[in-house]
């Protein structure tokens, strides 16, 4: 199996900031503005709340409720009205896609998406982020990787749940692909099943991958399972040893910058396995999946 580390949701270019972390502590994951896709901010629900008033006061009035947002990943069934038989669905594109391909991913892999996020607060009547508050690197989601279908090559009539979905209104793209999640599946060494895909819908320490003591969200604390070590591929975009150090029972990463697809071979790197099961058992208590 293969852990892909995805990055997605709002950040400083796409979106302008951060998505929020909400008074209750919950994890608000803002969708990148899209402007060829047919969803509107104030479409998509978090919650009772509808994120078109988060996004607009959020961006200062740059993005705006009726502007166009990417959702996706889409794993929240409650998130937007639903065709009959819809499923959660990830796409890519692009030289995203490509490294996804390069590195191998397939069927029977694993996505876990992290973003980044920062406390925000109600001030008079408007949202914005508590002043003094840091931005941090978060787990927030997971998807695994049941169907893989290209999209310039679906049938009109396959899969028909999906034809909401931002990457099924772009440019032609012979590398648009969807990654449909699986109902369930087992971690390797785990005997329990898992749900397929889901969230973690609130802010937990063992979550965040940003270093609690490093200055940006890019400095991340890993277990020090993720180390390197000879005769194993590292994390993928992240070769170069000088990113790394080792100080168990932590591993420290200057994470890439660019890139947003990180790849694993958890077959290598079978404690990261273990923690991976961890951190999806454990989150059951505050996740919600279709």
């Amino acid at each position: 199996m293969r852990l892909i580390l995805s990055r997605k949701g709002f950040d400083s270019s796409a979106g302008g900031c951060p998505s929020p972390v909400l008074p209750d502590g919950s994890l608000c994951v803002l969708p990148i503005p899209d402007r060829q896709s047919r969803i509107r901010y104030d479409q998509v629900r978090h919650g009772p709340r509808r994120l078109g008033k988060l996004a607009r006061d959020l961006t200062a009035g740059r993005i705006t409720a009726a502007a166009g947002a990417h959702l996706d990943p889409d794993l929240q069934a409650e998130a937007f009205p639903r065709a009959e038989g819809w499923r959660p669905v990830l796409g890519q594109t692009g030289s995203a896609q490509g490294h996804l391909r390069n590195q191998g991913v397939t069927r029977g892999d694993l996505f876990l998406f992290f973003g980044v996020f920062r406390q925000a607060e109600l001030w008079q009547r408007r949202w914005r982020f508590v002043p003094g508050s840091r931005p941090f690197h978060s787990l927030w989601g997971w998807l695994h990787i049941g169907e893989i279908h290209g999209v310039d090559g679906l049938a009109q009539d396959a899969l028909p749940w999906v034809r909401y979905h931002p990457h099924c209104h772009g440019e032609p793209d012979a590398g648009n692909t969807l990654y449909v999640a699986s109902d369930r599946f087992r971690m390797p060494g785990e005997p329990e099943p898992l749900p397929g895909s889901g969230v973690f819908t609130h802010w937990h320490q063992n979550r965040v991958l940003s270093d609690p003591h490093g200055r940006l969200p890019t400095q991340w604390r890993l277990p020090s399972a993720f180390f390197p070590a000879a005769g194993r591929p590292p994390l993928s975009y992240h070769t170069k040893a000088e990113r790394w150090a080792l100080r168990p029972p932590y591993c420290y990463l200057q994470c890439a910058a660019r890139g947003q697809e990180f790849v694993l071979d958890l077959d290598a790197y079978p404690e990261v396995a273990g923690w991976v099961a961890t951190l999806l058992r454990t989150g059951r208590g505050d996740l919600r999946h279709p």
